[in-house]
């Protein structure tokens, strides 16, 4: 049986999502139409967003539904000159000058939080961030549904998501803005969206994007990632037994409690990731978005480890779903290979 351990990358279609997307394939209507059919789906569309703001504690921002987070932070960052640190995700770097300072366990120091992107929590390591009080935007996409946290309590102007991070559909996210926050539109078209995205609503999308907030928030609020962050320190204290000289990037730190990178270094991180496929188990080598670029973690260079660490580190990223049995079964797993790895090479 395999197991699934790279729920940072993408998760699985909650049920709830699937049901989402089957009621609104029964809605025929253009929600910018007039008519009934028009309005049906007008409904549906501003309930959706409604349930996404609830889960955000955005109540009374502006939610404007875009493609994913890449697109929604192209439409916040492109040409304001922002300041952003290496650990960023490329979707924001792209946009940003890399002139924030990393400390060894992750933290980012942000001089002039108005003129700054930061991220709430890192795909790679799952360091959480302190955000200052007038940060301009931030990137919530992967502490969204683990942690708990309010946009309105952040002090943010900008936000961004992305709903297959938390059991929703890929291609659909959302930008976050500040009520009264003006940017101009990327996309034009017939003024969908408050005019901030042209083109026909992806209904069958946010509905299901919605669907999955509610039901990622209500997990929360149940004590489901208390449990995860119990068995992922649990995993980690089997494997630096397992291997003493291995490292767990921002320990330190407040981390998501379902994240673990870990290094060993000289043993390969993608050589790793192709054992663990082999013995049923799927983790990555780092973000996903960076896959089949064969160079060390910006990231995890920024917080000071060399070619030969960065090069070796692993991400672990569980779920609610595993329980104690499968996590054992990874680390069983690991270890042999580990063991392999150091007979021939001698300990990381």
């Amino acid at each position: 049986m395999r197991e699934y351990l790279d729920w940072n990358a993408t998760t699985p279609l909650r049920p709830e999502a699937k049901d989402a997307i089957r009621a609104a394939m029964e809605i025929s209507g253009n929600p910018s139409s007039v008519h009934s059919e028009g309005r049906a789906a007008k409904m549906a569309l501003e309930r959706a967003r409604e349930q996404v703001a609830v889960a955000l504690g955005a109540e009374g921002a502006d939610v404007i539904f875009t493609s994913g987070a890449t697109e929604a932070a192209a439409m916040v960052l492109a040409g304001q000159g922002m300041s952003c640190a290496p650990v960023e995700h490329s979707a924001v770097k792209a946009w940003c000058r890399e002139d924030l300072a990393v400390d060894g366990d992750g933290i980012v120091t942000v001089p002039d939080p108005g003129r700054a992107s930061l991220q709430l929590a890192n795909n790679e390591t799952g360091v959480i961030q302190s955000l200052p009080e007038g940060l301009a935007s931030s990137d919530l996409t992967q502490a969204f549904g683990k942690i708990p946290f309010a946009f309105n309590w952040l002090g943010l102007t900008a936000g961004f998501v992305s709903a297959h991070k938390l059991g929703g559909p890929k291609g659909i996210g959302a930008l976050i803005l500040r009520k009264g926050t003006e940017i101009e539109a990327r996309i034009r078209g017939g003024g969908q969206e408050q005019g901030r995205r042209g083109g026909t609503e992806n209904l069958i999308g946010i509905m299901a994007f919605a669907a999955a907030a509610t039901a990622a928030q209500r997990d929360l609020e149940a004590g489901l990632w208390d449990e995860v962050a119990a068995r992922r320190d649990a995993l980690e204290t089997r494997l630096l037994a397992a291997a003493p000289g291995a490292v767990i990037a921002g320990k330190n730190a407040r981390r998501l409690p379902n994240t673990t990178c870990i290094l060993t270094s000289g043993w390969k991180g993608e050589t790793q990731v192709m054992q663990m496929d082999l013995a049923g188990f799927a983790i990555s080598a780092g973000s996903a978005c960076s896959s089949g670029k064969v160079r060390a973690s910006g990231t995890l260079q920024a917080m000071g480890f060399d070619d030969a660490a960065a090069q070796s580190a692993i991400r672990i990223s569980i779920s609610p779903a595993l329980g104690d049995d499968q996590m054992n079964r990874f680390a069983d797993a690991w270890e042999t290979a580990y063991g392999r790895w150091r007979d021939r090479n001698g300990p990381a």
